[in-house]
């Protein structure tokens, strides 16, 4: 949930807006209150949109194929006003996290919460198509998963049958991955309730294995393998593998019903026992992500009361002239406001940051003045979770040294989702170089930093970047960019620095994934040019289009490699690669990076992923510090996020500037940036030092990380350099 803003309404329709849900291009939903009491998730259409005839058309078929379902699986709409200047749409609130958040954050499903999901689901695609229409969109993004059970939601492309499209005649509607055969040849005619079936399918195997049956990357490619080529089930349990295969049938009329799906699920013990569909088991998710949804559950009902900004008396404090630009007009950085301001943040290292003690007066007593930093990531896309948990690191950060006694001035976190968007990304930066914050933590992504960087850089504010690396952003003139991660471009680094030192081998052979992004090329041509051990590298192409690595893999050997890197970016063709190694009884080092290190490498993979080792650009959050651990925990109720500490660190790198800048006399523009590139700071996750000339980018030299699987999990081995 995020705070309304000042252009928000106060009342939608007899509902009063709470906070915000979410936001894109095409509207925002609200979190609302009926005049009753309930809450209800409102989603609104921007006017733009509404006045296009066709949009508005497509919005009044939403409004009306919700409004006559019904089915325990379905979210129930409240109340809508298709003619409004604003079209809304009120459905009932579910707290609880998507499908795609679960499996992503969780890994797979167990079997039998796989068969309840499917059940219900079918049940509610049953109610669908009894109702004439078909969802045309079922996908895990579209499934919420609540205590009592998933819900299916999202008819924003539903369509009665044979009624006239509104899309041109050869349009692809809906998701890849997700779509039935019929539906990626654009096939119109023949899209019915069996293409959700279809749909259904991909979304079971996907919940049971982790993986998409026809794997990911391109849109061209998913569509083009999901009409060619067999689903990929081999994650998929067996007891299910054959019910989903059915459902995966190129024929449309070769697919069980909607009704027959839930049937099969159904398991016939509960069904006689309990009867499913009246008093569904609370327990019918896995711990960890009943967690989740318990938790989400609870913040709901602590519902925050409305707030609008209002303006605050401010002080002025004059800044001094620029150190390289004496003509440069002085900007006001800082607030003098009371101790009742937020968070807060003191120089001298990690360490001294996680002994905070308590207070947070500072040593004159009196106020102290704040100093805002923004942060912008992409907080409810598709990397929300590296977003999420770079904003928890930033605001523990802030929490904890806010508790410091003897401070001299405090920090406050002003945060901003961009979805990783360029057009978010520059409202963003408007915001907060209109706000005069005195650096922003972000973006999370190299589209938004793209977009955002040129206005940080005309306003000569700091652009901290935690977790992106662009080849695009470190050759630019952005003077006031800082990058705190190791380049991609330097995994190799790590990988040599192994095969020299700690596994000397003579013979390394790269396996050259074509369909890798430009990571793949870079670690190839380093690996080709400075061989390790100062020996010998062979590379062996897989095509783009090609999912046997078996040739590749034996010429390898043929070439006589002690050791084998998969350059490769996916997590599904790095296991087929090291599923052909095991084949050919390969057990020597084989080695990847960060970017396959994903529970899909260790599920499809299976044996075939142990020992496997990967280079990373960011440490193991749950090894940094035992305090920090604990903090974390108790602040949030998890284990640390992956980039966590790197913004925790990040916070306290701009501390440490701030106080070396004389914080309480005020700081001029471009004054953060120049500093950052002087400065040295110890880290929880490692020490920042930083190149001097253009943008501000990170000495990599230890700046990687190794980690290897083992049991079935990836563990932290440390840092390359230190590791024996």
């Amino acid at each position: 949930m995020r705070p309304l803003t000042a252009g928000d309404p106060e009342d939608i329709g007899g509902h009063r807006l709470l906070a915000r849900l979410g936001a894109g291009g095409m509207g925002v939903v609200y979190l609302a209150r009926t005049a009753g009491g309930a809450l209800v998730a409102l989603k609104t259409i921007r006017a733009e949109h509404a006045a296009d005839p066709a949009f508005r058309t497509r919005f009044r078929r939403e409004v009306t194929a919700v409004r006559g379902l019904t089915g325990r699986w379905l979210v129930p709409v409240v109340a809508a006003d298709t003619e409004a200047r604003e079209p809304w749409l009120a459905t009932q609130f579910v707290p609880g996290p998507s499908l795609v958040e679960a499996v992503d954050g969780f890994g797979a499903l167990p079997t039998a919460t796989v068969r309840t999901l499917g059940s219900r689901l079918a049940d509610a695609l049953a109610a669908v198509h009894d109702a004439g229409l078909v969802h045309r969109d079922v996908k895990p993004g579209n499934v919420l998963l609540a205590l009592d059970g998933p819900r299916l939601i999202d008819f924003g492309i539903a369509h009665a049958a044979g009624a006239t499209a509104l899309t041109a005649p050869d349009a692809v509607v809906g998701t890849p991955g997700f779509l039935a055969p019929e539906q990626a040849q654009a096939r119109a005619g023949q899209v019915g309730p069996a293409s959700d079936v279809f749909a259904l399918g991909c979304v079971l195997a996907y919940a049971a294995s982790g993986l998409r049956p026809f794997g990911s990357g391109y849109a061209a490619g998913v569509l083009f393998r999901t009409v060619h080529h067999e689903p990929d089930l081999a994650g998929v349990p067996g007891e299910l593998r054959a019910l989903v295969g059915a459902c995966l049938a190129k024929d449309p009329t070769e697919r069980p019903t909607a009704r027959e799906v839930a049937a099969a699920l159904r398991d016939p013990r509960v069904s006689l026992a309990r009867g499913i569909t009246e008093d569904p088991e609370q327990d019918w998710l896995p711990p960890a992500v009943l967690r989740e949804v318990a938790e989400r559950s609870a913040r709901a009902l602590d519902i925050p009361t409305p707030r609008r900004p209002a303006p605050q008396p401010t002080a002025v404090v004059p800044a001094p002239p620029h150190p390289q630009d004496a003509r440069s007009p002085t900007r006001r950085r800082m607030l003098l406001i009371g101790s009742a301001a937020a968070s807060v943040v003191v120089g001298g290292g990690a360490t001294a940051y996680l002994a905070a003690g308590r207070g947070g007066a500072g040593a004159s007593g009196g106020a102290l003045p704040v100093h805002t930093l923004g942060f912008q990531a992409d907080l409810s896309g598709e990397n929300k979770a590296d977003g999420v948990a770079q904003e928890r690191g930033a605001r523990l950060a802030v929490e904890r040294h806010n508790a410091r006694a003897g401070i001299t001035f405090r920090l406050a976190l002003d945060t901003v989702d961009d979805r990783g968007e360029a057009a978010r990304a520059q409202r963003a930066a408007r915001r907060f170089t209109e706000a005069e914050v005195s650096a922003v933590l972000g973006p999370g992504t190299a589209t938004a930093a793209l977009a955002a960087g040129p206005l940080y850089q005309d306003a000569r504010t700091a652009m901290v970047l935690i977790s992106v690396d662009d080849d695009s952003l470190t050759r630019s003139n952005l003077r006031t960019l800082c990058v705190t991660r190791a380049p991609d471009s330097l995994l190799a680094l790590p990988l040599t620095s192994y095969l020299t030192s700690v596994r000397p081998v003579d013979r390394t052979a790269v396996i050259d994934d074509r369909a890798a992004d430009r990571t793949g090329p870079s670690l190839t041509n380093q690996l080709s040019r400075t061989p390790p051990h100062q020996g010998t590298t062979s590379v062996h192409r897989v095509a783009a289009d090609s999912d046997d690595f078996a040739p590749a893999v034996r010429a390898a050997l043929a070439a006589g490699a002690q050791a084998v890197v998969f350059s490769g970016t996916s997590p599904e063709r790095a296991a087929r690669c090291a599923r052909a190694l095991a084949d050919a009884g390969f057990t020597g080092p084989r080695l990847g990076t960060w970017h396959i290190m994903r529970p899909a490498f260790l599920q499809q993979a299976g044996t075939a992923a142990r020992d496997w080792l990967f280079a990373t650009p960011f440490t193991d959050p749950g090894s940094v510090s035992r305090t920090f651990t604990a903090a974390y925990r108790a602040r949030y109720g998890t284990a640390p996020g992956r980039w966590s500490p790197e913004a925790y660190d990040a916070v306290g790198l701009l501390a440490r500037t701030l106080e070396a800048l004389g914080a309480t006399a005020g700081i001029e523009p471009g004054a953060v940036a120049q500093c950052l590139s002087a400065l040295t700071y110890r880290g929880l996750a490692k020490t920042l030092r930083f190149t001097t000339d253009g943008p501000h980018t990170l000495e990599p030299n230890a700046s990687y990380f190794l980690f290897q699987a083992k049991g079935g999990t990836f563990r932290f081995l440390g840092r390359h350099d230190q590791v024996t």
